[in-house]
């Protein structure tokens, strides 16, 4: 019987695992249903919510490469409950992913929620779409400074999530300064109440 998760689980892994003494319970984790093969409402969240992944890829000969893409909070788009699309930009035009991607479809979403520790790997096949206007300007972030190239269209054959263990817990930049400014304001508000008191009890 083939499991989604066979799609990382090779008979080579799956043999180490036996060795290392975790086969039994991926064993059960693929009798009562393995990896998710679709998008889910929640992942959906998840996804959407992103502003920096990592995409890797793989060359004819098996070499792998791992590039980092990131946008605005949403940059990421949910197609449908098997697809997830995004605008390429520009960047230092090496197109290694878009020449491995023309050799080897098969790729890897790497998803990292520092704030919440959590990590979700999704595994697929990707394309590059040159000629679609419409939907590269549909995919483009409104308002963002960068040049679109072209899109990437990712179709999602199983996904897991990890255990937040030894993921850092770090903020982003707008988050740390939107709570300094709440700070800031709750602190200016104490010590306009410290003023009045005062004057209160030189007044009395």
């Amino acid at each position: 019987m083939d499991f989604s998760s066979d799609i990382a689980f090779t008979p080579t892994i799956k043999a180490i695992q036996t060795a290392k003494g975790s086969r039994q319970s991926y064993a059960r984790m693929e009798q009562s249903g393995s990896w998710e093969t679709r998008i889910t409402s929640d992942l959906k969240a998840f996804i959407e919510a992103q502003t920096s992944i990592f995409m890797a890829t793989t060359n004819a000969q098996g070499q792998p490469y791992i590039q980092h893409r990131g946008g605005p909070e949403g940059f990421l788009h949910v197609l449908d409950e098997e697809t997830i699309g995004f605008a390429d930009f520009a960047g230092n035009r090496q197109f290694i992913t878009m020449g491995n991607l023309q050799e080897n479809p098969h790729s890897h979403l790497f998803l990292m929620d520092y704030q919440h520790r959590q990590r979700i790997k999704i595994w697929g096949e990707a394309v590059v779409i040159e000629d679609d206007p419409e939907l590269l300007t549909k995919l483009m972030p409104i308002n963002y400074k960068a040049r679109p190239e072209q899109v990437i269209l990712f179709k999602v054959k199983a996904w897991d999530a990890n255990c937040p263990q030894h993921i850092p817990q770090r903020f982003e930049a707008k988050d740390v300064q939107r709570i300094l400014a709440e700070r800031d304001q709750r602190i200016e508000a104490l010590e306009d109440e410290v003023k009045r008191l005062q004057k209160l009890l030189k007044d009395a």
